[in-house]
């Protein structure tokens, strides 16, 4: 058993009990299903997904194209297919569910994933804001009020988020992370995900400004010159809670800004999208050693083949070897729920929180368990979602 935190327990059973985790030991009076030679750890947490897009059979574009030519795709296919982004969301929980997550932070447009079902994984669902013209300022907010009060979710499990630096003006950002404080909810913002959007932030020019002219959304008193992803942050940093997706392009100096503030901000690595652009090297040591609390997301099926956390976890093995098993696991989990603000409820087997586990086939008497699921090829086999069991 892995229960993230504490060491692992050869021969762990969990007591469950009304949907809650009653007691984690070696022992308990009584019966107990025996599951064979498995590892036995806490349902997996997507901190970033763009569940709309579950649908899709391949991502889009080609690996390796120029980021703002696949925002183009993008834009395309949310306006000129004909598909239902409710039934793509059911897909992307489904799926989800069937790959033993059991906590998702959704970015939602409109339709917001139900979290009413407890065979579901519960949804953290951030509403979508896009506006890069003051102009818009007032009725984006009053559209993204709208949504907020129309969400299923509680309000302490849902959140704002807008959606990038180009695509969001700053006078807009201020007055959502206002509303974020007004309800206490949290913000999610893609940042530094490409050079192309650091070039905007920085000399007004480049691609995205070409995108915006098109889309006939620019606006060149939008962005202060010299602007850098610091300014966000800055404006982040008001919110009750916040997390930075992707991050891709922070500098020491923003890293340092982001873990100092960790206890409310967080940041989430989409490792194989990231390796899908052909970005740089991320920098998850310099994060980790900084102090960065760094959780996973598999962003979209536009950008990934599929909604695995545990891929991601495995992808990072082979990319990031300076990085432990142990860590890695954290990420996906714990790291994870905390990123939510769910980690009192979820993200590791602790009496109290809920019986959220999953089940990794592994081979008896092998010396790291954890090492041995990150560096093979099982899938979770059985899940259980606050008690009930999922095959």
């Amino acid at each position: 058993m892995l229960p993230i935190d504490r060491p692992p327990i050869d021969g762990g059973v969990v007591t469950i009990t009304d949907g809650l985790i009653a007691a984690v030991g070696t022992s308990v009076e009584g019966p107990v299903e025996d599951l064979g030679e498995v590892a036995l750890l806490p349902g997996l947490v997507n901190a970033h997904t763009h569940l709309e897009f579950s649908e899709l059979e391949k991502p889009l574009g080609q690996p390796g194209m120029a980021f703002p030519d696949w925002i183009r795709l993008v834009i395309a296919s949310r306006h000129h297919t004909r598909r239902d982004p409710q039934q793509a969301i059911q897909a992307g929980l489904q799926e989800s569910q069937r790959l033993g997550v059991t906590l998702i932070g959704d970015i939602a447009t409109e339709s917001i994933a139900s979290d009413s079902a407890a065979a579901q994984p519960y949804v953290v669902g951030f509403q979508e804001a896009i506006g890069f013209s003051a102009g818009r300022t007032d009725s984006v907010l009053a559209e993204v009020t709208r949504r907020l009060g129309a969400s299923n979710n509680v309000s302490a499990h849902r959140g704002i988020s807008p959606h990038a630096p180009y695509t969001v003006h700053p006078l807009l950002l201020e007055h959502l992370v206002d509303l974020a404080c007004d309800q206490q909810i949290a913000v999610a913002m893609h940042l530094a995900e490409s050079p192309e959007e650091l070039e905007l932030l920085a000399n007004g020019s480049g691609p995205f400004q070409q995108l915006l002219e098109e889309r006939s959304m620019w606006d060149r008193d939008a962005i202060a010159p010299n602007s850098r992803p610091l300014d966000y942050l800055q404006v982040l940093a008001r919110a009750p809670r916040s997390i930075v997706v992707h991050g891709n392009y922070l500098t020491s100096e923003e890293i340092e800004y982001v873990a100092e503030r960790r206890e409310r901000m967080s940041i989430v690595y989409c490792p194989r999208t990231h390796a899908y652009f052909g970005h740089s090297a991320y920098p998850l040591e310099q994060m980790l050693s900084a102090g960065v609390r760094v959780a996973l997301g598999t962003d979209s099926c536009a950008s990934n083949p599929d909604l695995s956390l545990l891929g991601e976890m495995r992808h990072i093995v082979h990319s990031h070897q300076w990085i432990s098993p142990d860590q890695i696991l954290r990420m996906g989990t714990l790291s994870g729920a905390e990123s939510l603000g769910l980690a009192d409820v979820t993200g590791s087997l602790t009496p109290g929180k809920w019986a959220n586990l999953i089940v990794v086939p592994c081979e008896a008497k092998t010396p790291d368990p954890i090492e041995a699921i990150l560096n093979g090829t099982a899938m979770p086999s059985k899940t259980w979602n606050r008690g009930q069991g999922i095959n």
